[in-house]
Protein backbone atom coordinates (compact mmCIF):
# COMPACT_ATOMS: atom_id res chain seq x y z
CA UNK A 1 0.00 0.00 0.00
CA UNK A 2 1.06 3.61 -0.40
CA UNK A 3 1.48 5.41 2.90
CA UNK A 4 2.26 8.97 3.86
CA UNK A 5 5.94 9.86 3.80
CA UNK A 6 5.81 11.61 7.13
CA UNK A 7 3.72 9.00 8.87
CA UNK A 8 4.77 5.59 7.51
CA UNK A 9 2.66 2.70 8.78
CA UNK A 10 3.53 -0.96 9.01
CA UNK A 11 1.09 -3.83 8.81
CA UNK A 12 1.57 -7.02 10.80
CA UNK A 13 2.50 -10.12 8.85
CA UNK A 14 1.84 -13.78 9.43
CA UNK A 15 4.52 -16.47 9.58
CA UNK A 16 5.08 -18.63 6.54
CA UNK A 17 5.29 -22.46 6.78
CA UNK A 18 9.09 -22.37 6.36
CA UNK A 19 9.63 -19.99 9.28
CA UNK A 20 10.09 -22.80 11.79
CA UNK A 21 12.41 -24.76 9.47
CA UNK A 22 14.68 -21.73 9.06
CA UNK A 23 14.76 -20.75 12.73
CA UNK A 24 18.37 -21.89 13.19
CA UNK A 25 19.52 -19.85 10.19
CA UNK A 26 17.66 -16.77 11.42
CA UNK A 27 19.36 -17.28 14.77
CA UNK A 28 22.77 -16.83 13.11
CA UNK A 29 21.60 -13.38 11.94
CA UNK A 30 20.88 -12.48 15.55
CA UNK A 31 24.27 -13.83 16.69
CA UNK A 32 26.21 -11.92 14.03
CA UNK A 33 24.31 -8.69 14.75
CA UNK A 34 24.97 -8.93 18.50
CA UNK A 35 28.67 -9.65 17.90
CA UNK A 36 28.97 -6.59 15.63
CA UNK A 37 27.12 -4.44 18.16
CA UNK A 38 29.48 -5.55 20.93
CA UNK A 39 32.61 -4.95 18.83
CA UNK A 40 31.37 -1.44 18.00
CA UNK A 41 30.73 -0.75 21.71
CA UNK A 42 34.35 -1.70 22.51
CA UNK A 43 35.64 0.65 19.78
CA UNK A 44 36.73 -1.67 16.95
CA UNK A 45 34.96 0.51 14.36
CA UNK A 46 32.40 3.31 14.33
CA UNK A 47 28.75 2.65 13.55
CA UNK A 48 26.22 5.09 15.04
CA UNK A 49 23.30 3.14 13.54
CA UNK A 50 23.68 -0.41 14.84
CA UNK A 51 22.57 0.53 18.36
CA UNK A 52 19.14 1.41 16.93
CA UNK A 53 18.75 -2.07 15.40
CA UNK A 54 20.51 -4.45 17.79
CA UNK A 55 20.56 -4.82 21.58
CA UNK A 56 23.89 -4.73 23.43
CA UNK A 57 24.85 -8.13 24.82
CA UNK A 58 25.46 -8.34 28.56
CA UNK A 59 27.96 -11.08 27.84
CA UNK A 60 31.44 -10.05 26.69
CA UNK A 61 32.55 -11.45 23.36
CA UNK A 62 36.02 -12.99 23.12
CA UNK A 63 38.75 -10.75 21.65
CA UNK A 64 39.37 -13.18 18.77
CA UNK A 65 35.67 -12.93 17.82
CA UNK A 66 35.84 -9.11 17.88
CA UNK A 67 38.99 -9.04 15.74
CA UNK A 68 37.40 -11.49 13.32
CA UNK A 69 34.36 -9.25 12.89
CA UNK A 70 36.61 -6.22 12.45
CA UNK A 71 38.46 -7.97 9.61
CA UNK A 72 35.16 -9.06 8.05
CA UNK A 73 33.59 -5.59 8.16
CA UNK A 74 36.79 -3.93 6.92
CA UNK A 75 37.32 -6.43 4.08
CA UNK A 76 33.76 -6.36 2.76
CA UNK A 77 33.63 -2.57 3.09
CA UNK A 78 36.84 -2.11 1.06
CA UNK A 79 35.48 -4.19 -1.83
CA UNK A 80 32.10 -2.39 -1.77
CA UNK A 81 33.80 1.01 -1.90
CA UNK A 82 36.12 -0.12 -4.69
CA UNK A 83 33.09 -1.11 -6.81
CA UNK A 84 31.26 2.15 -6.03
CA UNK A 85 34.30 4.21 -7.03
CA UNK A 86 34.86 2.25 -10.25
CA UNK A 87 31.23 2.83 -11.25
CA UNK A 88 31.18 6.40 -9.84
CA UNK A 89 28.12 5.24 -7.84
CA UNK A 90 26.09 4.87 -11.05
CA UNK A 91 25.12 1.37 -9.99
CA UNK A 92 22.88 -0.63 -7.68
CA UNK A 93 23.71 -2.84 -4.68
CA UNK A 94 21.83 -6.00 -3.70
CA UNK A 95 22.63 -7.07 -0.14
CA UNK A 96 21.44 -10.69 0.06
CA UNK A 97 20.57 -11.87 3.55
CA UNK A 98 21.29 -8.37 4.88
CA UNK A 99 19.96 -8.91 8.40
CA UNK A 100 20.54 -5.83 10.58
CA UNK A 101 23.33 -4.52 8.35
CA UNK A 102 23.85 -0.73 8.37
CA UNK A 103 25.92 -0.31 5.20
CA UNK A 104 23.27 1.84 3.46
CA UNK A 105 23.37 4.49 6.20
CA UNK A 106 27.16 4.45 6.51
CA UNK A 107 27.61 4.84 2.75
CA UNK A 108 25.27 7.83 2.77
CA UNK A 109 27.44 9.45 5.45
CA UNK A 110 30.47 8.98 3.18
CA UNK A 111 28.62 10.31 0.12
CA UNK A 112 29.05 6.92 -1.58
CA UNK A 113 25.45 5.85 -2.11
CA UNK A 114 24.65 3.88 -5.29
CA UNK A 115 21.67 4.81 -7.45
CA UNK A 116 19.67 2.34 -5.38
CA UNK A 117 20.45 0.04 -2.45
CA UNK A 118 18.41 -3.14 -1.95
CA UNK A 119 18.32 -5.40 1.11
CA UNK A 120 16.75 -8.86 1.00
CA UNK A 121 16.16 -11.24 3.90
CA UNK A 122 13.58 -13.56 5.45
CA UNK A 123 10.22 -11.76 5.85
CA UNK A 124 10.37 -12.11 9.65
CA UNK A 125 13.77 -10.37 9.80
CA UNK A 126 12.63 -7.65 7.39
CA UNK A 127 9.52 -6.96 9.49
CA UNK A 128 11.67 -6.51 12.58
CA UNK A 129 14.07 -4.17 10.77
CA UNK A 130 11.20 -2.14 9.30
CA UNK A 131 9.79 -1.73 12.80
CA UNK A 132 13.11 -0.25 13.98
CA UNK A 133 13.35 2.05 10.93
CA UNK A 134 9.84 3.32 11.63
CA UNK A 135 10.59 4.06 15.29
CA UNK A 136 14.09 5.54 14.94
CA UNK A 137 14.41 8.92 13.15
CA UNK A 138 18.18 8.37 12.69
CA UNK A 139 17.28 5.41 10.43
CA UNK A 140 14.13 6.74 8.75
CA UNK A 141 15.24 10.33 8.04
CA UNK A 142 17.97 9.48 5.45
CA UNK A 143 15.47 7.29 3.56
CA UNK A 144 12.80 10.01 3.61
CA UNK A 145 15.25 12.79 2.72
CA UNK A 146 16.34 10.90 -0.39
CA UNK A 147 12.80 9.98 -1.45
CA UNK A 148 11.49 11.98 -4.40
CA UNK A 149 7.77 11.15 -4.34
CA UNK A 150 4.86 12.12 -2.09
CA UNK A 151 4.14 8.56 -1.00
CA UNK A 152 6.29 5.70 0.19
CA UNK A 153 5.51 2.11 -0.77
CA UNK A 154 5.49 0.11 2.42
CA UNK A 155 3.91 -2.92 4.06
CA UNK A 156 4.95 -5.54 6.59
CA UNK A 157 7.53 -7.18 4.30
CA UNK A 158 8.57 -4.41 1.90
CA UNK A 159 9.66 -0.79 1.93
CA UNK A 160 10.43 0.77 -1.44
CA UNK A 161 11.81 4.30 -1.70
CA UNK A 162 13.80 6.15 -4.35
CA UNK A 163 17.26 5.10 -3.10
CA UNK A 164 16.58 2.29 -0.61
CA UNK A 165 14.44 -0.84 -0.66
CA UNK A 166 14.12 -3.67 1.83
CA UNK A 167 12.34 -6.84 0.71
CA UNK A 168 11.17 -9.94 2.55
CA UNK A 169 11.91 -12.88 0.26
CA UNK A 170 13.41 -16.37 0.23
CA UNK A 171 16.67 -16.39 -1.75
CA UNK A 172 16.03 -20.04 -2.61
CA UNK A 173 12.92 -19.04 -4.60
CA UNK A 174 14.43 -17.23 -7.60
CA UNK A 175 11.16 -16.40 -9.45
CA UNK A 176 9.69 -14.80 -6.30
CA UNK A 177 12.95 -12.95 -5.59
CA UNK A 178 13.16 -11.56 -9.13
CA UNK A 179 9.50 -10.52 -9.15
CA UNK A 180 9.82 -8.63 -5.86
CA UNK A 181 13.05 -6.91 -6.94
CA UNK A 182 11.49 -5.78 -10.24
CA UNK A 183 8.48 -4.39 -8.36
CA UNK A 184 10.98 -2.26 -6.44
CA UNK A 185 12.53 -1.03 -9.72
CA UNK A 186 15.66 -3.14 -9.90
CA UNK A 187 17.43 -2.15 -13.11
CA UNK A 188 19.26 -5.02 -14.85
CA UNK A 189 21.05 -2.53 -17.13
CA UNK A 190 22.92 -0.89 -14.25
CA UNK A 191 26.27 -2.23 -13.00
CA UNK A 192 25.25 -4.33 -10.01
CA UNK A 193 27.05 -5.39 -6.85
CA UNK A 194 25.68 -8.40 -4.98
CA UNK A 195 26.81 -9.11 -1.40
CA UNK A 196 26.33 -12.34 0.56
CA UNK A 197 27.85 -12.69 4.04
CA UNK A 198 27.46 -16.18 5.53
CA UNK A 199 24.38 -16.74 3.37
CA UNK A 200 25.19 -19.27 0.63
CA UNK A 201 26.50 -21.83 3.13
CA UNK A 202 22.98 -22.23 4.57
CA UNK A 203 21.62 -23.24 1.15
CA UNK A 204 22.15 -26.56 -0.58
CA UNK A 205 24.86 -26.40 -3.30
CA UNK A 206 22.11 -26.60 -5.93
CA UNK A 207 20.20 -23.67 -4.40
CA UNK A 208 23.29 -21.43 -4.08
CA UNK A 209 24.40 -22.33 -7.61
CA UNK A 210 20.96 -21.33 -8.91
CA UNK A 211 21.31 -17.96 -7.17
CA UNK A 212 24.85 -17.40 -8.50
CA UNK A 213 23.80 -18.37 -12.03
CA UNK A 214 20.74 -16.09 -11.87
CA UNK A 215 22.95 -13.18 -10.77
CA UNK A 216 25.51 -13.79 -13.53
CA UNK A 217 22.79 -14.13 -16.15
CA UNK A 218 20.63 -11.19 -15.03
CA UNK A 219 23.23 -8.41 -15.10
CA UNK A 220 25.60 -7.56 -17.96
CA UNK A 221 28.03 -5.84 -15.61
CA UNK A 222 28.25 -7.20 -12.09
CA UNK A 223 30.37 -8.13 -9.09
CA UNK A 224 29.60 -10.69 -6.39
CA UNK A 225 31.12 -10.55 -2.89
CA UNK A 226 30.87 -13.69 -0.78
CA UNK A 227 32.08 -13.98 2.82
CA UNK A 228 31.81 -17.40 4.42
CA UNK A 229 33.55 -20.49 5.77
CA UNK A 230 36.51 -22.24 4.15
CA UNK A 231 38.89 -25.16 4.91
CA UNK A 232 35.98 -26.96 6.55
CA UNK A 233 37.35 -30.46 5.96
CA UNK A 234 39.85 -30.33 8.84
CA UNK A 235 39.25 -31.02 12.55
CA UNK A 236 38.63 -27.37 13.46
CA UNK A 237 36.09 -27.11 10.64
CA UNK A 238 34.32 -30.24 11.83
CA UNK A 239 34.05 -28.79 15.36
CA UNK A 240 32.49 -25.63 13.89
CA UNK A 241 29.92 -27.75 12.03
CA UNK A 242 29.11 -29.83 15.13
CA UNK A 243 28.64 -26.71 17.28
CA UNK A 244 26.15 -25.27 14.80
CA UNK A 245 24.27 -28.57 14.50
CA UNK A 246 23.79 -28.59 18.28
CA UNK A 247 21.91 -25.33 17.81
CA UNK A 248 19.69 -26.82 15.08
CA UNK A 249 21.59 -24.99 12.39
CA UNK A 250 22.84 -27.11 9.50
CA UNK A 251 25.46 -25.87 7.05
CA UNK A 252 23.64 -27.29 4.02
CA UNK A 253 26.25 -25.96 1.58
CA UNK A 254 29.43 -26.79 3.48
CA UNK A 255 30.80 -29.03 0.72
CA UNK A 256 31.54 -25.95 -1.39
CA UNK A 257 33.63 -24.56 1.50
CA UNK A 258 36.50 -27.06 1.23
CA UNK A 259 39.15 -24.63 0.02
CA UNK A 260 39.77 -21.25 -1.59
CA UNK A 261 39.96 -23.10 -4.91
CA UNK A 262 36.53 -24.70 -4.45
CA UNK A 263 35.12 -21.29 -3.55
CA UNK A 264 36.52 -19.72 -6.72
CA UNK A 265 35.53 -22.68 -8.89
CA UNK A 266 31.84 -22.49 -7.96
CA UNK A 267 31.77 -18.83 -8.98
CA UNK A 268 33.52 -19.49 -12.29
CA UNK A 269 31.31 -22.48 -13.09
CA UNK A 270 28.20 -20.35 -12.43
CA UNK A 271 28.94 -17.87 -15.22
CA UNK A 272 31.28 -15.39 -13.53
CA UNK A 273 34.32 -14.42 -15.61
CA UNK A 274 36.91 -13.81 -12.90
CA UNK A 275 37.11 -14.96 -9.29
CA UNK A 276 39.46 -14.28 -6.38
CA UNK A 277 39.57 -15.52 -2.78
CA UNK A 278 41.59 -14.80 0.34
CA UNK A 279 41.36 -16.33 3.79
CA UNK A 280 40.75 -13.91 6.63
CA UNK A 281 44.13 -14.46 8.27
CA UNK A 282 45.83 -13.32 5.08
CA UNK A 283 43.42 -10.39 4.90
CA UNK A 284 44.21 -9.54 8.55
CA UNK A 285 47.93 -9.48 7.67
CA UNK A 286 47.18 -6.91 4.93
CA UNK A 287 45.25 -4.52 7.17
CA UNK A 288 46.82 -1.07 7.66
CA UNK A 289 49.39 -1.44 10.46
CA UNK A 290 48.08 1.63 12.31
CA UNK A 291 44.59 0.10 12.42
CA UNK A 292 45.91 -3.26 13.62
CA UNK A 293 47.88 -1.55 16.40
CA UNK A 294 44.79 0.40 17.41
CA UNK A 295 42.44 -2.60 17.61
CA UNK A 296 45.03 -4.85 19.25
CA UNK A 297 45.41 -2.28 22.02
CA UNK A 298 41.67 -2.45 22.79
CA UNK A 299 41.77 -5.90 24.38
CA UNK A 300 44.42 -8.38 25.46
CA UNK A 301 44.41 -11.58 23.39
CA UNK A 302 45.60 -14.64 25.25
CA UNK A 303 46.06 -17.06 22.37
CA UNK A 304 47.05 -15.77 18.95
CA UNK A 305 46.83 -19.36 17.73
CA UNK A 306 43.05 -19.46 18.28
CA UNK A 307 42.62 -16.24 16.27
CA UNK A 308 44.70 -17.74 13.45
CA UNK A 309 42.66 -20.95 13.45
CA UNK A 310 39.41 -19.04 13.37
CA UNK A 311 40.52 -16.65 10.60
CA UNK A 312 41.87 -19.50 8.47
CA UNK A 313 38.34 -20.95 8.40
CA UNK A 314 36.66 -17.89 6.88
CA UNK A 315 37.31 -16.26 3.55
CA UNK A 316 36.40 -13.32 1.36
CA UNK A 317 35.68 -14.13 -2.30
CA UNK A 318 34.74 -11.84 -5.13
CA UNK A 319 33.85 -12.39 -8.76
CA UNK A 320 33.17 -10.10 -11.69
CA UNK A 321 31.38 -10.23 -15.01
CA UNK A 322 31.68 -7.61 -17.77
CA UNK A 323 32.70 -4.09 -16.83
CA UNK A 324 36.11 -4.20 -18.54
CA UNK A 325 35.74 -0.50 -19.41
CA UNK A 326 35.19 0.20 -15.69
CA UNK A 327 38.16 -1.91 -14.60
CA UNK A 328 36.13 -4.26 -12.39
CA UNK A 329 38.68 -7.07 -12.81
CA UNK A 330 41.32 -4.80 -11.27
CA UNK A 331 39.47 -4.73 -7.96
CA UNK A 332 41.49 -6.63 -5.38
CA UNK A 333 42.17 -6.68 -1.71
Amino acid sequence: MATSLRRPSFTACSSSPTDTDDEGVRGTCEDASICKRFAVSVGYWQDPYIQHLVRLSKERKAPEINRGYFARVHGVSQLIKAFLRKTECNCQVLNLGAGMDTTFWRLKDEDLLPSKYFEIDFPMIVTRKLHSIKLKPLLSKPILDLHSEDTLQMDGHVLDSTRYAIIGADLRDIPELEEKLKKCNMNTQLPTLLIAECVLVYMTPEQSTNLLKWAAKSFETAMFINYEQVNMDDRFGQIMIENLRRRQCDLAGVETCKSLESQKERLLSSGWESASAIDMMELYSKLPRAEVSRIESLEFLDEMELLEQLMQHYCLCWATKGGSELGLKEITY
